[in-house]
């Protein structure tokens, strides 16, 4: 069975973006992008660049860990802020809102119903791992069918912002087992977890 990988890039104290949930990593942004953290994500998870990155960067290869994408209305509308109807065109791309109506790309998938519903069906599905990509209200409905944590932690606090999940998550206390971890040069620590079987 496929799994749901929220595969997400924090700061040492939990959060995913600052507090007004502009993209960290923009220009604008507060983020640091160190080569080697580059140099590794284009070895190791290559699909997870987004399309103008993989062309700037002249990444061609498929990737071999996801094939699908998720995110919700506010993550996808950082692309859509920059231009970008579809950030990932390599890969299966789905977006999960109950206001965005229609979808603006052809190519991308707006599901406006039960987002446990969806990942269920796409997890039997045959394929690749599923990415979620975030954003963080998302990973929170998500948070039962989260099969992998990958955090990419950056040696980087900001004492407030957008937490790994919104704060509409369940108290549901899960154990993660460590399964990976590569620490770079810069800092930047990637960690793999899978959820832990229950006992």
């Amino acid at each position: 069975m496929r799994k749901l990988v929220y595969f997400i890039a924090s700061t040492l104290d939990g959060f995913i973006a600052g507090p007004d949930g502009a993209d960290p990593s923009g220009p604008d942004g507060f983020w640091p992008i160190p080569e080697d953290y580059v140099g590794h994500l284009i070895a190791e998870y290559p699909e997870t660049l987004p399309g103008p990155a993989r062309t700037a960067l002249s990444v061609t290869a498929e990737g071999t860990r996801f094939d699908t994408v998720l995110e919700g209305r506010r993550s996808y509308e950082i692309g859509i802020e920059a231009g970008l109807t579809d950030a990932y065109p390599h890969l299966r791309h789905i977006v999960f809102s109950r206001t965005l109506g229609e979808s603006p790309d052809p190519a991308v998938e707006v599901v406006a119903g039960d987002p446990v519903a969806r990942v269920r069906e796409l997890k039997d599905e045959e394929g690749k791992d599923i990415w979620l990509v975030g954003g963080a209200e998302l990973a929170a409905s998500l948070y039962s069918e989260i099969d992998r944590l990958v955090i990419k932690q950056s040696p980087l606090t900001i004492g407030a912002g957008i937490p790994l999940f919104s704060r509409k998550a369940a108290f549901d206390p899960q154990s993660w087992t460590l399964t990976d971890h590569t620490v770079l040069g810069s800092g930047v620590v990637f960690l793999t977890y899978d959820r832990a079987a229950n006992d």
